[in-house]
């Protein structure tokens, strides 16, 4: 028995499947790439965690040099302050009362930065400022094509850069941006005309803050970038693979499933259904996720508890109980799905880790 079939064994032995195995070798490779891809033109590394949600992986980011860390929900952000983050930016718009007096409490904590793209939840911001006596830090969050949240022409970033500059307790940063993989050009002239229009009325801003996995390939094409945030890097997936930032070689989360029907000549069954292996199927991909074992073979389908395979291409198929590993498509929704990291190092069980911020969607 090779020692990949030997490892597959004892997972399924000890640990059971579906499950998700990290290879610590290859996240600290991954974490080194993303570090030197930024120090290389003098952004500031600073990782989404919304990929991993750990806080034993967090810690290794920040080890490796990442300046602090982005998370895109309140509870992510409070689990990993407890964790030991002290300089935190949340990429979300944060609205309400009881979320309000949660980021007084974590203002408390360590360094915040938040996000806003509308004068409501500046108001609200001011609030929680208020709450915990001192000033928060605010970034304009600005959509230059990617087309989800954020303000859409420079004038709107102008007039809410006003606003936060004329609110108690709050201080402009600066701007966030997450462009399209071709998006420099438009997010360049973007940020030059909220830059000249606001220096002209005495108010300026540090921060430029982009985003995205695929546009750590882009690196220096954001004129005044000051930070990034890259959230898959750390794991990769399929949606990277196909984006050109990575190689099976660079993806460090595998699930490992096994086969448990063949329900036909053409057709197999894993354990892993839509509560392990995300539907997504961005970036043109066909089916729901790379078998390496059976790379012909196609994640066709789900059911809750069954991923549904199209062996029709397959001249080698998989019998019952073969343990597969499948590289996800996307790799974030399926860690907070499952919940559950196991560490390997080549052939070797580290140990395993309850994802700490798994669930976290307030």
């Amino acid at each position: 028995m090779s020692a990949a079939s030997s490892l597959k064994a004892q997972i399924a032995r000890e640990i059971g499947t579906p499950a998700l195995v990290v290879d610590l070798d290859v996240v600290e490779r991954n974490i080194a790439r993303a570090q030197r891809l930024c120090e290389a033109v003098g952004v500031a590394n600073r990782p989404h965690i919304k990929t991993h949600k750990s806080t034993r992986l967090m810690q290794m980011q920040l080890a490796a040099g990442a300046k602090g860390i982005t998370c895109q929900k309140l509870g992510e952000a409070e689990v990993m302050a407890e964790g030991g983050a002290t300089d935190i930016f949340i990429s979300y718009n944060l609205l309400g009362e009881e979320k309000m007096a949660r980021l007084a409490r974590l203002m408390q904590e360590a360094e915040v930065i938040v996000a806003a793209d509308n004068p409501l939840v500046v108001s609200e911001l001011a609030k929680a400022a208020a709450m915990a006596g001192r000033d928060l830090a605010v970034r304009i969050e600005c959509d230059t094509g990617r087309k989800r949240a954020g303000v859409e022409t420079p004038a709107e970033a102008i007039a809410l850069a006003r606003i936060i500059a004329a609110t108690p307790g709050l201080t402009l940063a600066g701007l966030m941006v997450y462009p399209p993989e071709d998006g420099a050009d438009v997010t360049n002239a973007f940020v030059a005309e909220v830059r000249k229009a606001l220096a002209a009325e005495g108010i300026t801003f540090d921060d430029l803050s982009s985003g995205g996995t695929p546009n750590l390939l882009n690196l220096g094409s954001l004129k005044g970038q000051t930070e990034h945030r890259a959230g898959t890097s750390i794991f990769n997936d399929r949606m990277m693979m196909a984006a050109g930032f990575a190689s099976v070689e660079d993806c460090a989360l595998t699930v490992y499933t096994t086969v448990v029907s063949r329900g036909g000549p053409e057709r197999g069954i894993l354990d892993a259904g839509s509560k392990t292996l995300t539907t997504e199927t961005g970036w043109d991909l066909k089916g729901h996720g790379l078998i390496l074992e059976h790379p012909e073979a196609v994640v066709a389908r789900f059911a809750e508890e069954h991923g549904i395979l199209d062996l029709s291409r397959c001249n080698h198929r998989p019998v019952v109980g073969e343990v597969v590993r499948v590289i996800p498509n996307h790799i974030c929704p399926v860690v907070n799905v499952v919940g559950e990291l196991v560490y390997i190092r080549g052939d070797a069980i580290i140990g395993t880790e309850d994802v700490a911020a798994r669930g976290k969607l307030r």
